[in-house]
């Protein structure tokens, strides 16, 4: 009789360790933090970045708000495209406004778009010819991003900008090129994917070496 009491009584306490882990107790702060930082977003983001995210505000901002750019980017990434944003574009720097808190607060936001975790496919070397690249940048990238990658209104990023080549590594580079951004014009280039451009990884990775190229020492 002890046995079977034993034995409900560890089922009971194993009910509660999972009521209590699926619970949002251990989550409450993580909330706060969402909670604030969507408050930060709508005041300083949303004009540019748009109510979802998805780069549909009345100013220019890119799309945040896409599986493929979060499955990409760590928090650290985030928080440094926030805090020293893209001198010389609409995209202010927000480290001398919000503060270390509010910056967190507000990658916490962004990071909860995110619904799923994206593998890609990316070369574990990304070196090219810089001078094919170019060429390669002017047919299928010119277009949206400018020419040297000074990025368009409403069309592109600017790839040369210090503050992105910086807080940009060339795998993130390649995979945005390679697959693009979902529901956006930036759609996928790499053979296979379906998009418009069916370019080859050497291509994209001459393309990427290109851009690279152009930050400044």
């Amino acid at each position: 009789m002890k046995k079977i009491l034993f034995g409900f009584y560890i089922l009971i306490i194993i009910g509660i360790v999972v009521c209590i882990s699926n619970s949002d107790i251990f989550d409450s702060k993580n909330s706060e933090a969402i909670a604030a930082g969507e408050k930060l977003y709508t005041k300083n983001c949303i004009f540019c970045h748009g109510e979802t995210g998805k780069g549909e505000g009345a100013k220019t901002g890119t799309a945040l708000n896409t599986q493929n750019f979060l499955s990409s980017i760590s928090d650290k990434d985030l928080y440094n495209y926030v805090k020293y944003g893209r001198k010389g574009t609409v995209m202010p720097a927000y480290g001398p406004r919000l503060s270390d808190k509010d910056l967190k607060n507000l990658v916490a936001y962004i990071r909860d778009w995110q619904t799923e975790e994206k593998e890609f496919d990316v070369p574990k070397t990304i070196s090219g010819d810089p001078e094919r690249g170019k060429t390669q940048y002017n047919l299928y990238c010119l277009n949206c991003h400018g020419e040297a990658g000074v990025g368009k209104d409403k069309m592109g990023t600017a790839l040369s900008n210090p503050q992105y080549l910086k807080y940009t590594t060339d795998k993130q580079i390649w995979i945005d090129a390679a697959y693009g951004r979902e529901e956006t014009r930036m759609g996928p280039s790499l053979k296979g994917l379906g998009g418009a451009r069916q370019l080859k990884e050497k291509d994209i990775t001459d393309i990427v070496t290109y851009i690279r190229s152009l930050e400044k020492k």
